[in-house]
């Protein structure tokens, strides 16, 4: 058994998907859309508004306690995990979450399909899937 970060976006339909049938295989999986205990972070938790913040507004909300505790369950999650599954498409924060795992030594697995855009950087991940079955059977090698 693995304990899993799943990184990906909020955006993303198959993420749910993902983290069930991970679970499902015997894993401990991280889910940042429900972290344990509480619900996950958005922004719009801090203000409605927060697509027409500026960058000064941005910076600022950072520091915020709801993002704070954001950050800090999902960067647990990150610390306690030994593997990484980057479900794309994703966004710029499941990325760093990727990178920051790759560089501490974890495996980062990535999940892609036809018509997702190549990235050079992938070469840092351990292994490129192209089905569930696959991330599945590479997690558990």
């Amino acid at each position: 058994m693995s304990r899993i970060y799943v990184a990906s976006s909020w955006r993303n339909p198959y993420q749910p998907m993902v983290v069930d049938a991970l679970r499902a295989v015997g894993h401990d999986v991280y889910d940042f859309r429900n972290p344990p205990g509480k619900t996950g972070f958005a922004w719009s938790q801090i203000d409605p508004h927060w697509e027409q913040w500026s960058a000064k507004s941005y910076r600022f909300a950072l520091e915020d306690p709801v993002a704070e505790a954001g950050f800090a369950a999902d960067f647990e999650g990150m610390s306690s995990a030994d593997v990484c599954v980057l479900v794309l498409p994703s966004g710029r924060s499941a990325h760093l979450e990727a990178g920051f795992m790759a560089g501490q030594g974890k495996r980062v697995f990535i999940l892609t399909r036809d018509g997702e855009e190549p990235e050079l950087m992938a070469k840092l991940c351990t292994k490129v899937c192209v089905s569930l079955a696959e991330v599945i059977e590479a997690v558990q090698a």
